[in-house]
């Protein structure tokens, strides 16, 4: 059923904004991490600022740079784009939980709308929506906010080199699976949905030690979502 008080405001969109704040270190930490891949792989400062705010993919695009050759043939860009196509599969998934939410939104809205989609942004909008917010401005400034700080975060990376190439280091690869784990207590709807969450997790982990990459994001969303389709209320 789609929702009819759908509303977008300008506070909405600072509200969510504000609420990436915190783990902006995260995003800052890969984003200057994929400059400094890129760099090392040959790609000029343009060619980095581009890929990294046009693509705006994620964990895609390191995938597509393990592929990455100079120079560039028909062979590696069909890989590419076939990896790339495989890891963002679950954005099928994703984009489909907002229907009831956006499902109103004029398209000439929504449709630009989605390309600022990430993980990020949408765990926070559908926290906020099932709290019972329907303007939507939280789901367009979180994604917003978070393509601004991504496509900057690129430029240190790709000068810095290897000075921020692990941001193990510095422990901030922890800081956006903790705020996702915290995001996920309050979507939690009862123990029926658990075996759902298991379900995913499960083949994740197994595909994670069997293949390796990053196939257990595609396996695990694609798991979860039929278990859930057949065993959430």
């Amino acid at each position: 059923m789609l929702e009819k008080n759908v509303t977008l405001s300008l506070k909405g969109c600072v509200q969510g904004a504000a609420m990436c704040i915190p783990v902006s270190p995260g995003i800052i930490a890969l984003g200057a991490a994929f400059g400094t891949v890129a760099v090392q792989k040959g790609l000029t400062f343009l060619e980095t600022l581009m890929i990294n705010s046009l693509v705006f993919a994620g964990a895609s695009q390191f995938v597509a740079m393990e592929v990455y050759s100079d120079p560039l043939t028909w062979g590696a860009l069909v890989a590419m784009v076939g990896v790339t196509g495989a890891v963002n599969m679950r954005m099928l998934l994703i984009g489909a939980s907002l229907r009831p939410w956006l499902g109103r939104v004029p398209a000439h809205k929504t449709y630009p709308a989605l390309f600022f989609l990430t993980d990020l942004n949408w765990l926070l909008a559908l926290s906020e929506y099932n709290k019972g917010t329907r303007d939507w401005g939280i789901y367009l400034g979180s994604g917003l906010f978070t393509w601004a700080v991504w496509s900057l975060s690129v430029v240190p990376g790709y000068f810095a080199g290897s000075l921020i190439s692990d941001p193990k280091a510095f422990g901030l690869d922890v800081i956006l699976p903790a705020f996702f784990a915290a995001l996920l207590v309050p979507l939690w709807k009862g123990k029926r949905q658990t075996v759902s969450w298991l379900i995913a997790g499960g083949v994740a982990t197994v595909t994670w030690m069997l293949v390796g990459g990053y196939w257990s994001i595609f396996t695990g969303a694609i798991a979860g979502a039929v278990a859930g389709a057949y065993l959430d209320d």
